[in-house]
């Protein structure tokens, strides 16, 4: 079953948008593996806030958890999506960055 993961903010300093969604908005940390990316609990969906080095769109893109990254790039790619990276191991998962048909970019990913 494929389902939206988290929605990716890129963020330039994390420790600084990490502080204003936590205690701005009041979005609890979930996990956060140091100025690479933090997970916040956005009640249903995370909000991702991404540091450079995993900042893969370049934008605020939408991503989603499929059991398998090869197969669902196929499926995507058939359907008319253009594959900008991947499938490629991140550190905590199997990913792939596209752009729909419109020109958006959205991550598919797994866990590993």
């Amino acid at each position: 079953m494929t389902r939206i993961g988290n929605v990716m903010y890129p963020a330039k300093d994390l420790a600084e948008a990490v502080a204003f969604y936590r205690d701005a908005l009041g979005l609890a940390v979930r996990f956060a593996d140091g100025d690479r990316f933090a997970a916040l609990d956005g009640g249903g969906t995370t909000l991702a806030l991404v540091g450079a080095e995993e900042d893969l769109a370049g934008a605020v893109a939408a991503s989603f958890k499929v059991e398998d990254v090869p197969a669902a790039v196929a499926r995507l790619s058939a359907a008319g999506a253009v594959v900008l990276r991947g499938p490629e191991q991140g550190p905590h998962e199997v990913r792939a960055l596209l752009r729909d048909p419109a020109g958006n970019p959205f991550v598919v990913y797994a866990a590993l």
